[in-house]
């Protein structure tokens, strides 16, 4: 069969949006921070009703920063739900309101890495966990790194970070083999490579691109 380019990129596949009828919407519990959890009673057409518990979340954006030699800027961080101190790319939530999402992007990068970029471009965007919770996250591609001319002072978790430079080549083959675990870290790793691979940076979508899956 002759191959065709416009099949090899996924030309025609796409997620169709819909919404089933909510009968009643509750929330069940609020912590005041980032997340609440949503009950809604689901009322399919033709079909009997369901409950489903949504975990409602403000969403993300991630940064897959690399440098001239295709370096990725990780960093590594300890996380108390899963008992690792995994290695990730610069990421946070989307918490400031009105906030562009590559503004997001930028900020997450010099909070983290204390790093700025002049090419930013969307490398991928995701539902995290699309049956539990509505967290959509956005995954930007930054080049043309340089210091920041300022640091910030990280807390909690952040407070004693440390800063890894991996080939990219290296990353996409850790996440193959089961040693890198962070899902920004795994997308935006393998969509990296595939780009790189395929059909180049140049054809990623701009960094002000519509992100439909968050904003409707």
């Amino acid at each position: 069969m002759k191959d065709h380019p416009e099949l090899r990129f996924g030309a025609g596949l796409a997620d169709v949006p819909e919404r089933w009828p909510v009968s009643s919407s509750e929330v069940v519990h609020e912590t005041g921070r980032v997340i609440s959890v949503r009950r809604d009673h689901i009322e399919p057409p033709g079909r009997d009703g369901f409950v489903r518990d949504v975990v409602v979340h403000p969403g993300a954006v991630g940064v897959v920063a690399l440098d001239a030699a295709n370096r990725m800027l990780l960093v590594r961080q300890y996380r108390h739900p899963v008992g690792y101190r995994l290695l990730e790319p610069p990421a946070g939530l989307l918490d400031v309101e009105g906030e562009q999402y590559r503004l997001g992007g930028e900020r997450e990068l010099w909070e983290e890495t204390g790093t700025k970029a002049a090419d930013w471009r969307v490398l991928v965007d995701a539902f995290t966990s699309p049956g539990l919770t509505d967290e959509a996250v956005r995954i930007f591609l930054a080049r043309d790194l340089s210091p920041a001319d300022e640091a910030y002072d990280r807390l909690h978790e952040e407070a004693d970070m440390e800063t890894v430079w991996a080939p990219l080549v290296d990353v996409a083959g850790a996440v193959l083999a089961g040693h890198l675990h962070n899902p920004i870290l795994v997308m935006g790793a393998l969509a990296a490579w595939t780009a790189l691979n395929g059909p180049g940076f140049d054809q990623l979508r701009p960094a002000d691109s519509p992100w439909p899956a968050k904003d409707r």
